[in-house]
């Protein structure tokens, strides 16, 4: 019997999307849950798999038509069958058809996470003399003319230890320094407009539905993690290369278990904001950079893997979200989100959530740094992340709570490792 294909609903507010590629051509054979075609949405390009067995009879739609959700795409019927493709085409939609959406739909939209600038606090005088605020009462209490003084600070700004290096040289200087620039020479660029990206609307569009709608508040927390970076470094002495574990596979492991702990943070409000849809599953989104923009890969019951599962599977979706060719489940379905900026020298930053989720965490990097243990200071490692959460759902108190729950988990990684343990 002939079967309708029509074009899915690959997240909750996708309208349309663009047919990029037939992978079955007409006239072969395809089995269920092959990849049929591949389809891009606002936010990635995806494999779509056929939910029939049969033969391709023919293709609706070409290569590169911009479709609308639930337009038939394609028939497939068995070979030789006889088919009547005005008449399939225009009988009402059945439950099967149904079924072809509720195979692809998740229950949570997908997450895709951009993160704020930080700010550099700053003073400037009148004069355009830039000066932290303790320098400038320095200068205020000694008599210092600040435009005597250059700057080694961040664009010229003067800093407390200008002032008391200007204060211990010789009082014989000049009235002012000015410096001399070289000349620039060379064509300049011109201006130029770049058209956003599908997938760097979408972010936009997400990211100010979030702002606006979601009431957000911020924590955060400062983990010693120093034993979580020894035996990061004692496991993957013992892995091959192409398999060695991340931090942030330890935290996507330590979040999912704290979450367990707090399953009001592991949910979405209503749309009639009546009601808490705590999640079951703890399917925990990643930020993956791509080109245009970020993408959010899913790593599904994250409390019920092992780091290392947590972190094949990861690296295998972020691999497919780089080179645009990631699957449905790799992108859909998360419960709570996880932004890791560590990598690029960041000490610590807020994210905005993914609608319609409640929390977010944002992760910054592990520093080698002064602490104090038992009345010494001693080096150690830190490493600070902050959650930021929708306020109709949760408070500050739960939100801290949570936190403190992360570090039994961060800060005695052997809990992570052995499941006994992880309760």
């Amino acid at each position: 019997m002939a079967e309708i294909v029509n074009m899915p609903k690959l997240g909750f507010d996708m309208a349309e999307g663009t047919l990029v590629r037939w992978v079955v051509s007409e006239n072969e054979p395809v089995e269920k849950g092959q990849v049929l075609a591949e389809i891009e949405t606002d936010k990635a390009t995806v494999e779509v798999e056929s939910p029939f067995s049969g033969f391709v009879f023919q293709h609706l739609v070409n290569q590169g038509d911009i479709v609308p959700v639930s337009t038939p795409i394609a028939v497939i019927g068995a070979q030789g069958e006889k088919i009547d493709i005005e008449q399939l085409v225009s009988e009402p939609a059945d439950l099967r058809g149904e079924e072809q959406e509720q195979e692809v739909v998740e229950e949570s939209p997908p997450a895709v996470e951009t993160v704020s600038e930080p700010v550099i606090l700053d003073t400037q005088l009148p004069q355009g003399v830039r000066a932290s605020p303790l320098a400038r009462r320095m200068a205020e209490t000694m008599g210092i003319d600040l435009r005597n003084i250059e700057g080694s600070g961040p664009n010229g700004r003067i800093v407390k230890a200008d002032i008391e290096a200007f204060q211990a040289a010789p009082t014989v200087r000049p009235a002012a320094v000015i410096p001399v620039f070289p000349t620039v020479s060379g064509d300049i660029p011109e201006d130029k407009i770049i058209p956003l990206s599908r997938l760097r609307s979408a972010i936009g569009r997400r990211m100010v539905q979030s702002k606006l709608e979601f009431p957000q508040f911020f924590v955060t927390h400062e983990y010693d993690v120093a034993k979580l970076l020894d035996m990061r470094e004692q496991v993957n002495a013992l892995l091959p290369e192409g398999e060695k574990t991340s931090v942030n596979d330890y935290i996507i492991k330590a979040a999912a278990l704290a979450l367990r702990e707090f399953p009001n943070l592991n949910s979405r409000l209503e749309e009639d904001q009546q009601a808490v849809n705590q999640f079951g599953h703890i399917n925990i989104g990643v930020a993956v950079a791509v080109e245009g923009g970020l993408l959010t890969v899913v790593c599904r019951d994250a409390d019920l893997k092992s780091v290392r599962q947590i972190s094949i599977e990861v690296r295998n979706m972020a691999s497919r979200a780089r080179e645009g060719r990631v699957k449905v489940e790799d992108i859909e379905g998360s419960t709570f989100s996880v932004s890791n900026l560590g990598m690029f020298d960041v000490e610590e930053f807020i994210a905005i959530i993914n609608p319609p989720e409640a929390a977010i965490l944002a992760i910054g990097s592990a520093n080698h740094v002064p602490v104090v243990q038992g009345g010494q200071v001693v080096p150690g490692w830190r490493m600070k992340a902050t959650i930021s959460v929708d306020h109709r759902v949760s408070d500050g108190a739960e939100a801290a709570q949570f936190l403190q729950a992360l570090a039994k988990h961060l800060e005695n990684p052997l809990r992570l490792m052995v499941p006994d343990l992880q309760a």
